[in-house]
């Protein structure tokens, strides 16, 4: 049985979120078709209220409302320590630790040829002209414990290495082929603390 149109392009909405299937997708498009008015239209402001609010930091290129972010404006934070991550959400995943106390820096991505994503496909140029300009003495590189996260973060050490700063590694208290957002705050804590150089 076909959907009307309607139901089909909420369907079809709903399918272009990552991780998102038919089935799930048709159970959303529902879920929706069911909630009061007032409710629909709210998620539907607040996604393009987002959309259209959100860009990114001009010195770190986390999301925000504000640029620089609110981060980047804190001046109590350590301007001697930048934590290397590869999304926004990663930001967020550390924050929650409340053990990092430097500034960062979001590359959105991570090196994976077998996806055609190469350094320049990065913000790796936007990190190095931050080391060349600011008082930087260690890059913690968080970026996640699998293929492409190790390759990136050996990548940026040895463009780091000339410039005479200390390049560090989160501990892997974190599981290998794991994503930083998923991780708990006690993990992210060890990690942080059990970082070596590289």
């Amino acid at each position: 049985m076909f959907y009307p149109e309607p139901v089909s392009k909420l369907i079809d909405g709903f399918m272009k979120l990552p991780g998102i299937g038919p089935k799930t997708a048709g159970r959303l498009a529902f879920f929706v078709l069911n909630m009061k008015e007032d409710d629909v239209l709210d998620l539907a402001k607040a996604l393009v209220n987002a959309k259209r609010q959100l860009h990114y930091c001009s010195v770190c290129n986390n999301i925000t409302d504000l640029d620089p972010c609110h981060i980047c404006r804190d001046k109590r934070r350590d301007g001697s320590i930048i934590c290397v991550v590869q999304e926004p959400r990663d930001v967020v995943a550390m924050e929650k630790t409340r053990e990092f106390e430097g500034y960062y820096h979001v590359l959105h991505g991570a090196i994976s040829p077998m996806d055609g994503i190469g350094p320049e496909d990065i913000r790796i140029p936007d990190l190095l002209k931050r080391l060349g300009d600011e008082q930087v003495k260690e890059v913690i590189l968080a970026t996640n414990p699998n293929i492409e996260g190790e390759a990136t973060a050996m990548y940026i050490s040895r463009l780091i290495k000339p410039f005479g700063i200390r390049v560090t590694r989160i501990a892997h208290g974190l599981p290998v082929g794991g994503d930083l957002e998923y991780a708990d705050e006690v993990t992210l804590t060890k990690a942080l603390e059990g970082r070596r150089d590289l």
